[in-house]
């Protein structure tokens, strides 16, 4: 009988610390050796001449995530999961969604029988929209006990923003319970005085939506959380940090000892605001927010990766389609800016592109691309040491990557259910040939293997890496002072 059940054999292995040779023997869906010469396993892969990494672990992914108004998320978590495998990753966390005048345990219920269809594995953020005193006090702590330890907050959005008010209330309690509250920071009324000034001018193409958010509406509101996390002795993490004067907020922050985190996403180092002046209603494939910036602000963010402000790069995956009654032409190819659902692809993307873009252009080495794709995230989010690296003990996710594979990106390559991607002629050089999550293959060279129901819910327990520091800048603890 092998010994083992899966040997992965002559890989180059690739981790946030070390790169090296071995084998992998992996057993019970764990790895169990790492070592030269490993005796045979049921399963025997050959990986010479390939890079062996951690599976990727996206911590910002919208999937299934129901809607308001015509149109519709366009993947399920069959489909989503299948994308995120086509491209090396092995572990998504995605969102589940309050909205107003709802129960969060019943959305976050509703969530879980949608997951149940993943074929990789997956936890939960919580966005809370309507953090009323019984929400937070009657249904929060039993479902942050429960495993889902991370919170998300909008302040901007119509029917997704919060009040300051209500953000401070969410970021106590984020404190109190243990869970990490993460930020979409953007000044909301700035935002409505650009939007509203922009419609009176007739200034209605997709090009106006980078128009309606430039920099200082990210920027000041970056400041203001950051603000808010240091009143309250909280930590968080800032979501998709698209330039550079963000980023500066961000390590300001850092620099004065708080536990403040940042992302950013694939879109903001390749795409910029140009990409949404295209022909026709072209530029609405590129409409996300914070909108896409300079190519000074991607030299900028490559910069913070390097230097560790930004340690954690997610897909921030939301896709539509574009044709159909459901996607970005829903309201007609000559619709205003503010009538276009925000959002793109990019499961499948998010790895490849920053393999090619920053190890084989040299903007950075590989172990930090292992760092910010698998291992700052499963840490930040509190899957380590199950996730996000290649050690003993650690699920089998492993992704073997042809470094030297040139692809030219095209939607078909993707496998999610959606009609383009915004990076449709893109060529890249690296790509994963084979995933695995707990040692069964999910894709191999492009084909989906697994089914719908392989992945499993990734409850979260206490971990300290996100304990409040203890500091006031006043001498007392005002959270513990106030009812939430």
């Amino acid at each position: 009988m092998a010994e083992f059940d899966l040997v992965i054999r002559n890989g180059t292995i690739g981790t946030a610390s070390a790169v090296f040779e071995s084998d992998i023997g992996v057993k019970d869906g764990r790895i169990a050796a790492l070592a030269k010469g490993l005796s045979a396993g049921a399963q025997e892969v050959d990986a010479s001449g390939r890079l062996v990494l951690p599976g990727g672990v996206d911590t910002h992914t919208h999937i299934e995530e129901p809607r308001g108004g015509p149109t519709k998320n366009a993947d399920t978590f069959a489909s989503g999961s299948a994308s995120a495998a086509a491209g090396g990753t092995t572990t998504v966390i995605s969102f589940a969604r309050q909205g107003r005048g709802e129960s969060l345990a019943e959305q976050v219920a509703l969530h879980h029988e949608r997951g149940k269809h993943s074929r990789i594995d997956y936890s939960f953020h919580m966005i809370i929209t309507d953090p009323t005193p019984q929400m937070i006090t009657e249904e929060l702590p039993a479902l942050v006990e429960a495993g889902h330890r991370s919170l998300k907050i909008f302040l901007t959005y119509e029917g997704a923003r919060i009040t300051d008010a209500e953000a401070l209330r969410v970021l106590a309690a984020g404190r109190k319970l243990g869970a990490l509250v993460c930020i979409h920071a953007e000044h909301h009324e700035m935002i409505q005085f650009y939007t509203e000034a922009l419609l009176a001018s007739g200034l209605t193409l997709p090009k106006h939506h980078a128009w309606s958010k430039p920099m200082v509406v990210e920027r000041e509101c970056t400041h203001r959380v950051c603000a808010m996390a240091e009143a309250l002795d909280v930590p968080i993490q800032v979501f998709h940090v698209s330039g550079a004067e963000s980023a500066e907020e961000i390590e300001r922050a850092q620099k004065r000892g708080l536990k403040v985190w940042a992302e950013t996403c694939p879109q903001y180092l390749v795409l910029t605001a140009d990409d949404l002046d295209r022909p026709g209603f072209e530029g609405a494939k590129f409409i996300f927010s914070p909108a896409g910036r300079t190519r000074a602000d991607q030299d900028a963010l490559w910069d913070a990766i390097r230097r560790g402000v930004i340690g954690n790069v997610s897909s921030d995956h939301a896709p539509t389609r574009y044709a159909g009654a459901d996607g970005k032409l829903a309201f007609g190819g000559d619709a205003p800016f503010t009538k276009v659902p925000n959002g793109i692809p990019g499961l499948a993307t998010r790895m490849p592109i920053l393999f090619s873009e920053g190890v084989a252009k040299g903007r950075i080495d590989l172990q930090t691309f292992v760092a910010i794709t698998a291992t700052n995230p499963a840490r930040l989010f509190g899957l380590d040491p199950r996730k996000g690296t290649i050690a003993i003990g650690a699920d089998a996710d492993v992704a073997i990557w042809n470094p030297e594979k040139r692809v030219t990106i095209t939607n078909s390559l993707l496998l999610h259910d959606n009609d383009h991607t915004p990076y449709e002629g893109l060529q890249v050089t690296g790509w994963p040939e084979t995933t695995f999550v707990r040692g069964t293959a999910i894709v191999r060279d492009g084909q989906l293997l697994a089914p719908p129901g392989h992945g499993q819910f990734l409850p979260r327990a206490p971990y300290a890496l996100i304990a409040p520091r203890g500091v006031f800048p006043a001498p007392f603890n005002p959270v513990d002072r106030v009812a939430l």
